[in-house]
């Protein structure tokens, strides 16, 4: 039903599911990676066995783990998109760094925060990815990271209200000792690389990467408005960095026979 015996690859129906699943989970801070390791494994059958060649030891070029990727690369095209201002806005930054060699706009911090943040998990996606893919992409550890998440914005939640909270009581006049929120702005290079080492933990399945660092942008001081726009911008560069390495193997023998479905996938999840 939803691969093709004869050719051993994906279906147009399993693209369209687990397009309309990505654009579904994309949307909320639940790991779209960990529902793509879970659903498989509940539909079982031949899906089943397709998606666990993503996570043997001998399965580099995985014809699923190929059409996983590009529909992360869609999803990042319509972050790029969404927030092309931002990006307008930074690169334009970047080029005037590069002029200067100072610090001196706001969009110019963002940059070069954007950059200190993307190292720690670029670091450790290119050290520990085939550890991450094939020791913890599987149906149990991804239950397990799923549940940790849950926790981990449960405890994001919890430091949102202490924050209405706080903002109440100086709109009161009442004495406050600690320190309101911040705007992205006034982060300092090492709290962004602490946001990194937080977005280090996506790179599980079923850790959501915009839950965890929305959360970390909190813990760091950032307003909830701020931290969930670094978030989303910190992972786009992120993503598109993964593309680079895995959707050469789309071109390749993994990816013969499923470009059809990968486009009917991205096309799904766009809509989903």
């Amino acid at each position: 039903m939803f691969v093709d015996e004869r050719r051993g690859v994906m279906t147009y129906l399993q693209a369209i599911v687990i397009g309309l699943l990505q654009g579904v989970t994309e949307l909320f801070p639940v790991s779209s990676l960990g529902h793509s390791v879970l659903v498989p494994a509940w539909l079982g059958g031949s899906w089943a066995l397709l998606a666990s060649q993503s996570a043997t030891s001998t399965s580099e070029a995985s014809p699923y783990l190929a059409f996983i990727v590009a529909l992360h690369v869609a999803t990042a095209i319509a972050l790029l998109v969404f927030y092309r201002k931002d990006w307008a806005r930074t690169v334009r930054g970047y080029i005037d760094l590069a002029r200067t060699r100072r610090v001196e706009t706001s969009a110019q911090r963002l940059g070069v925060l954007l950059i200190v943040a993307t190292i720690p998990v670029g670091i450790t996606g290119l050290v520990l990815e085939h550890t991450f893919r094939t020791v913890f992409a599987k149906p149990l550890p991804a239950s397990i990271f799923l549940t940790v998440n849950g926790a981990i914005l449960l405890a994001g939640e919890r430091l949102r209200r202490r924050s209405e909270v706080l903002a109440l009581a100086r709109t009161e006049g009442d004495a406050i000792d600690e320190p309101g929120h911040r705007r992205l702005e006034t982060l300092e290079y090492k709290e962004a690389g602490v946001i990194g080492v937080f977005q280090t933990l996506a790179l599980l399945a079923g850790i959501s990467r915009s839950g965890i660092t929305f959360v970390g942008g909190l813990v760091r001081g950032l307003d909830h408005e701020d931290a969930a726009r670094f978030g989303f911008l910190l992972a786009t560069p992120v993503i598109f960095a993964a593309g680079v390495l895995k959707l050469p193997d789309l071109f390749g023998t993994a990816g013969d026979h499923i470009h059809g479905q990968v486009i009917v996938g991205a096309l799904r999840q766009g809509l989903g």
